[in-house]
């Protein structure tokens, strides 16, 4: 899963001939077609598994012996792949093309039964929190295989100090699609219907094109773009005032009702990690600002020839940058070396996302933006979706959505509930497999000059990362603690915006009139409060991962692989102790931050 990317432009030209023939998804592995009787067959099996699953053991769960709970258990596990499966499959057939208005209601309509046939299994987490301690205790010392779902049970209780009662959590159920989810939806279809007057652009641009531009080499496109999204932006601005309010107060409502410490602690709880981890890496990432974001962001306005950067330079491509295409085969065969380097295995691994239908590259009308990894069911396989430009980058994110696939591939065998891993950790194979690409990569540069180019988007990739992602969620934090005080109005958020990003940015930036209004596009903020830092969690632990690594740790690629086949089975303290690393340790983040570091080293000492 990595940082939302600007949508590519489609291409006619950058298809198959020029790029070598791009994969497409072959999802007959879920099901053979939409009208297929196995997905009518799983359907009915659904709705009455859930109906039964209830009748069975609503108001029974604490009177249940260690066999009959561990029973109870699998047939919910049970439930879980197959709703898993049918949402997998439409999900993935509707992200191939979003513009297709029969995919759409075939997902939709999936959507609405999968949720009407798992409503009455709400009671499962509820009851079971309720089982006293010494008495689940008892039983998961009498059956073992009850015992390996404790990681499981654990997170659900984590939860039981903020448990409302059974009416109320059904209260909310109900109530949430007038709620929250309305004001995602409102949120959504307002972005999705912004257009946008680029100077010098012959047809209005939709946001992401808009948003893609701020990457073009030509500085007065950049400058034109940034302007354009700021005007409409502000004309917008009340109502992205509005639906942040809202979300932010009905937040607070909640979590006042359940009695959580912060509006952060959710989050938190659902990453299964420590407030003061998380506090932690966030001091860490902010002291470290001067010689990071602020040290580089100099280096590049020199390299430009400016005396200060605006916002649309933020991004911008360096001037020595030479324009490359990198067609899919040869893309494939660096990521595949660069795996098969650090262990064979690896590269096993991946072999067949590139040979049996599981990536969908091509840049296609309709298709979902940017790129992710699925890791539909255990019982089934990953699929990966990228938009495949040929551009250095998009080999990159190839390498990214490829460590995920072979994360979730590994972690398959613990089964559907442990399986998924937190947020926290699920970037580890991912970042890593993006620094094994980009380390052949530069070990493998011809000059001086190519060197420099990508060592510098590295950096660029690493700030948007860790540097970014702690300032948005260092903006999140101050919003919802001001919203607490009363209502916000679009000034006072702006101002908010605008004080963690001179201080994540630095004295290197100027900043256009306009600038203020920039959080109002963020999703994150939207969908799912405090996420961000979760971004800069992955790559900061796997910075240090990959500096025990490059140390020579006896027996690594092994530990390794035990760390990834964990899943969601080991918390993050267990996973890291054989690497001798603590992400509760304060130095801990500093380890990831050196490699940053050491990286904008090696670039000012290219200028000596």
């Amino acid at each position: 899963m990595p940082l939302p990317l600007p949508a590519p432009v489609f291409d006619a030209n950058a298809t198959g001939a020029s790029l070598g023939g791009l994969p497409e998804w072959d999802l007959t592995d879920l099901y053979p077609a939409p009208d297929a009787p196995e997905y009518d067959r799983d359907m009915a099996w659904l709705e009455k598994a859930c109906a039964d699953f209830a009748a069975a053991y609503e108001g029974k769960l604490a009177s249940l012996d260690a066999a009959a709970l561990l029973k109870c258990v699998q047939e919910y596990e049970a439930i879980d792949v197959t709703a898993g499966r049918i949402m997998s499959y439409a999900g993935l057939r509707y992200y191939q093309n979003t513009m297709d208005s029969e995919r759409a209601k075939f997902m939709a309509d999936a959507q609405d039964q999968v949720t009407t046939f798992t409503t009455p299994l709400v009671f499962f987490s509820l009851e079971f929190n309720r089982i006293e301690d010494a008495h689940l205790e008892a039983l998961l010392a009498a059956n073992a295989d009850l015992a390996r779902y404790k990681p499981v049970f654990d997170r659900m209780r984590a939860m039981r100090p903020h448990q409302l009662s059974d009416e109320l959590e059904r209260f909310l159920h109900d109530e949430s699609v007038v709620g929250a989810s309305a004001w995602n939806k409102l949120f959504d279809e307002t972005m999705a219907g912004l257009m946008f007057k680029v100077a010098g652009e012959e047809e209005e641009l939709n946001l992401e094109s808009t948003l893609n531009l701020l990457t073009d080499s030509d500085r007065t496109k950049r400058e034109a773009a940034a302007r354009a999204l700021a005007e409409v932006f502000d004309r917008n601005i009340k109502l992205f005032a509005r639906v942040h309010n809202t979300l932010a107060k009905e937040k607070e409502i909640h979590d006042r009702w359940r009695k959580m410490p912060t509006p952060q602690h959710g989050r938190h709880l659902s990453n299964h990690v420590e407030p003061e981890v998380v506090q932690a890496l966030r001091d860490a990432v902010v002291a470290a600002y001067p010689k990071l974001s602020h040290r580089y962001y100099r280096l590049k306005a020199k390299w430009m020839g400016l005396d200060k950067l605006q916002v649309w330079d933020r991004n911008a491509p360096l001037p020595i940058e030479q324009p490359k295409t990198v067609g899919w085969e040869d893309a494939r065969k660096t990521v595949s070396e660069a795996y098969a380097a650090f262990s064979p295995q690896l590269a096993q691994l991946a072999e067949p996302f590139f040979t049996k239908g599981w990536i969908d590259a091509g840049v296609k009308p309709g298709k979902a933006p940017g790129a992710f990894a699925h890791p539909t069911v255990t019982t089934v396989h990953p699929y990966v979706m990228l938009n495949y430009l040929g551009k250095p980058r998009d080999v990159m994110t190839l390498a990214h959505e490829l460590g995920h696939g072979v994360h979730q591939r590994l972690a398959a065998a613990q089964g559907e509930l442990l399986s998924s891993t937190p947020l926290t950790l699920a970037e580890t194979a991912s970042v890593f497999g993006e620094m094994l690409t980009f380390r052949k990569l530069l070990d493998g540069a011809k000059s001086p000059a190519e060197r420099k180019t990508l060592l510098a988007g590295k950096v660029e990739d690493m700030i948007n990362t860790v540097v970014r992602q702690i300032a948005f969620y260092d903006f999140e934090c101050k919003l919802h603690a001001a919203r607490a005080e009363g209502e916000l109005t679009p000034d006072d958020i702006n101002a908010l915006w605008m004080s963690v990003q001179a201080q994540s940015l630095g004295d290197a930036f100027e900043f256009m009139d306009g600038y203020e209004t920039f959080w109002a596009y963020i999703p994150h903020f939207v969908h799912s409060p405090f996420y961000v830092y979760a971004y800069a969690f992955g790559d900061g632990l796997v910075n240090a991962l990959y500096a025990v690594y490059a140390s020579g740790l006896p027996g690594f690629e092994e530990k390794y692989f035990d760390l990834l086949k964990a899943g969601g089975s080991k918390h993050h303290k267990e996973l890291l102790a054989p690497f001798g690393l603590d992400a509760s340790d304060p130095g801990f983040w500093d380890k990831g931050l050196s490699m940053i570091a050491g990286f904008i080293d090696e670039l000012e000492a290219m200028e000596a």
